[in-house]
């Protein structure tokens, strides 16, 4: 039988091989996705909570979720086929006129591993494109990322142009280097993140608060 808790170690310690296999046999016997998925999403809890605690470091977190996101490639087609979605969609890129994306990949794993759906709109974001891809997919998170200070005041732009196209309640949350928690409360951001892993409690509770 599948070793679940196998398959949480497999993600913690960045093992895609076997994370990958024991997702496999779960799957051929039959097991609850949702049950597969929770022990993974588990083990990037442990992994952002050891690197907030500065136990690892980016490296150590990129493989971890790696190693979760070839592993959940086995499980999306069972979870579609059972009609299970994420409960969240979140939109994320780079600011326009900025082409750093390791902050935001980041992220972008760190929620997918949250049990989040994902649209990653890339770098050099514009606004509008921000809006469009809101709507399109019906989006509760925007997730905006900025590494120059040069750049980060186009995030201002994000948020006001996401409150005038009267998306319903949808939350921005921003990050990166140069941006501070009184730098998203002066844009009217939702949530400020300080690294990747503290994005999932910051997504988590914007969203609590509707």
């Amino acid at each position: 039988m599948a070793n679940l808790a196998a398959l949480k170690e497999a993600v913690e310690v960045g093992d895609r091989a076997s994370a990958v296999r024991i997702t496999r046999e779960a799957v051929d016997e039959g097991l609850d996705p949702r049950t597969i998925l929770a022990a993974m999403t588990a083990a990037m809890e442990v992994i952002g909570t050891r690197f907030q605690n500065q136990e690892i470091y980016v490296p150590e977190m990129l493989i971890s979720a790696r190693a979760m996101k070839e592993a959940t490639a086995v499980l999306e087609p069972v979870l579609v086929e059972a009609g299970i979605r994420p409960q969240h969609t979140a939109v994320i890129g780079t600011i326009k006129g900025d082409l750093h994306d390791i902050g935001k990949n980041l992220v972008a794993m760190m929620w997918k591993g949250a049990n989040i759906e994902v649209i990653d709109l890339g770098t050099n974001v514009s606004p509008e494109r921000f809006v469009e891809a809101a709507r399109e997919h019906g989006a509760h998170l925007v997730g905006i990322s900025a590494l120059l200070t040069t750049t980060m005041v186009g995030m201002r732009d994000v948020v006001a142009a996401i409150r005038a196209a009267d998306l319903g309640g949808i939350k921005v949350i921003i990050g990166g280097a140069p941006v501070t928690q009184d730098f998203a409360d002066q844009i009217g951001a939702d949530g400020y993140a300080p690294d990747a892993a503290s994005a999932v409690e910051v997504a988590r509770e914007a969203l609590r608060a509707g």
